[in-house]
């Protein structure tokens, strides 16, 4: 592994409008590493990707990838990463292994079209036009024409959007082969269990923030990262448990009517508390279940905590 980061990010800034949507956003990426860029929409962290890729500019702030600055290095750059975009950028006339061969015109030593075709499973369409193609069909060709340069560092902008489960997971494969040559990926995904499954490690963005940084292990490990669950015969009051406890007590969008959740570990301190509020308020207790919450948990947790 190289002793310089893939991706060193400093201080980035950038305005639209007089309004700041990147702010004083730092992170590295280690070479060999899969890191998940995660924020909800509108938190800035595509403007970031742009920038990272060479195709917006900052306003304040270090940016270097593979050691050079995208804004003013770019041609050195370009050849040396691949970039997979949601959506858009393919020629709709084309067939996908000519769109394929046009990429790898591109690039001095490029994959093999035919053997790239294959690889995202698009055999079977390859006489159909992009035009033609089912939204995941045109997702794996994105995915191949990200990939076609042999890119030392890949950009995957929402790599599994409109894709069925066997091709998710297919395309899960592929990323994971990725790492295992030796390419680093930053990916982009609303998908936290893509997250928890890819990820070496994850920054979640909110408003322009850092927020969080860490493994997945790591953020649903934490004690803000823990919760207790539990039910209850009749409604109880959510505001009035929490000043008892102490703790960020809400109500739980559940098939269960009365379903409660304290972000908290479940000590036996806290169970006796809870145990005592439900007795004093007559309230009888029905399911109760400690657990570890997941990175979508967490991540939900950090962006509720930002916006309010």
């Amino acid at each position: 592994m190289s002793d310089v980061a893939a991706i060193t990010v400093a201080g980035l800034d950038k305005h639209y409008a007089g309004r700041k949507v990147v702010d004083d956003l730092t992170f590295t990426v280690e070479c060999g590493e899969v890191f998940g860029l995660l924020g909800p929409n509108g938190a800035g962290k595509t403007t970031t990707v742009e920038i990272l890729e060479g195709y917006r500019t900052r306003d304040a702030g270090a940016v270097r990838v593979l050691g050079l600055d995208p804004a003013d290095e770019g041609g050195a750059l370009r050849p040396r990463i691949g970039v997979m975009l949601q959506e858009g950028g393919l020629y709709p006339g084309l067939r996908p292994l000519e769109v394929l061969r046009l990429f790898a015109a591109y690039y001095d030593d490029p994959e093999d079209p035919q053997r790239l075709l294959t690889l995202v499973g698009l055999d079977e369409v390859r006489k159909t036009t992009v035009r033609r193609l089912s939204g995941g069909q045109a997702q794996r060709l994105s995915l191949a024409c990200a990939l076609i340069g042999r890119p030392e560092l890949v950009f995957l902008d929402e790599p599994t959007a409109g894709m069925d489960p066997h091709a998710r997971a297919t395309t899960w494969q592929l990323v994971r082969d990725l790492q295992e040559r030796g390419t680093t990926v930053l990916l982009t995904t609303h998908l936290m269990s893509e997250a928890e499954a890819l990820c070496d490690r994850v920054a979640i963005i909110a408003a322009g923030h850092l927020a969080a940084l860490g493994t997945p292990r790591e953020l649903t490990s934490t004690p803000r990262a823990e919760a207790v669950n539990f039910t209850t015969g009749r409604d109880l009051d959510a505001a009035d448990l929490a000043r008892a406890l102490g703790l960020s007590t809400d109500r739980v969008q559940s098939p269960r009517s009365c379903e409660y959740r304290v972000l908290a570990s479940g000590t036996p301190q806290l169970i006796a508390a809870l145990g005592a509020f439900l007795a004093a308020h007559e309230i009888t207790l029905g399911m109760l279940q400690a657990n570890e919450r997941s990175l979508e948990d967490v991540f939900l947790a950090i962006t509720a905590e930002t916006q309010s």
